[in-house]
């Protein structure tokens, strides 16, 4: 085990997710770091690009420094990252019309956030032109505005706390109006995932044909551009409304990246 953690502690001290560390036998959350400052954290996963697998949470206080752990949640694995990337391109997409104008929707990704005592990245997150909010009550810990529309990918990281993290973060105290939660299974890195499951059945409990247009969630425009102010409009005549998300897509996205294993 001393050997597996040797492997593992490279992910935080140098940005190196070593092949030998065996992450996919982890238990998660694991935690990774120990008596670490919100500002280390964040410094880790700017050098290291590590977006959306690591969370910092507040453990106590020692001589006026919050120190926290620094626990992994989710790995980053080809189809999380492809799912998240394949959403985040539908809304894109029909966003394209207001590209050029003043109700541009802005794709903040993975930018990080920080509340006191928390710092987590979304795998997705959206929102127009907003003015700042009240110190210190900003995604920022200052006085950035938070995104309207979150998005998280769960594929090692649970449905518990997942679900969890936009109830007690994302949605607590009205910071972000949406979150969409996915979740993935048969996400291993080594092998093509064999079950795409959208929990989506009939009235008799069977599951529905998974074909263009049954599987959707429908983003509506007046959650896109939640609290805007003028001059910015909602722009309902140049969007569609509501931004179709059609999981039929999310699915052929995830299945064709793993296509070079059939050949």
């Amino acid at each position: 085990m001393d050997k597996l953690k040797k492997y593992r502690d490279q992910w935080w001290n140098q940005g190196n997710f070593h092949p030998m560390a065996e992450w996919e036998k982890v238990k998660l959350p694991y935690i990774l770091a120990e008596n670490v400052t919100i500002d280390k954290y964040e410094e880790r996963t700017d050098r290291f690009n590590v977006r959306g697998c690591w969370e910092w949470d507040a453990k106590f206080e020692k001589n006026g420094v919050v120190l926290g752990e620094v626990a992994v949640y989710e790995l980053p694995l080809q189809a999380h990252e492809v799912c998240a990337g394949e959403i985040s391109s539908l809304i894109f997409e029909q966003c394209l019309p207001a590209n050029r104008t003043d109700a541009k929707i802005y794709i903040l990704a993975a930018t990080r956030t920080r509340v006191r005592g928390f710092g987590k990245e979304a795998d997705g997150s959206f929102r127009p032109e907003k003015s700042s909010v009240d110190l210190p009550n900003g995604s920022d810990g200052l006085n950035a505005p938070w995104p309207n529309l979150v998005v998280e990918v769960a594929s090692s990281e649970s449905t518990r706390h997942v679900k969890e993290k936009a109830r007690n973060y994302w949605l607590y105290n009205n910071r972000v109006r949406d979150v969409i939660i996915v979740k993935l299974y048969d996400a291993a890195e080594n092998q093509i995932p064999s079950r795409m499951k959208f929990d989506t059945h009939d009235a008799n409990g069977d599951p529905l044909s998974y074909q263009e247009g049954t599987h959707v969630i429908r983003i509506p425009l007046d959650c896109l551009y939640h609290d805007v102010k003028p001059p910015i409009e909602i722009p309902r005549s140049v969007l569609p409304d509501p931004i179709i998300l059609d999981f039929f897509f999310v699915r052929k996205a995830i299945l064709k990246s793993f296509s070079y294993k059939c050949e």
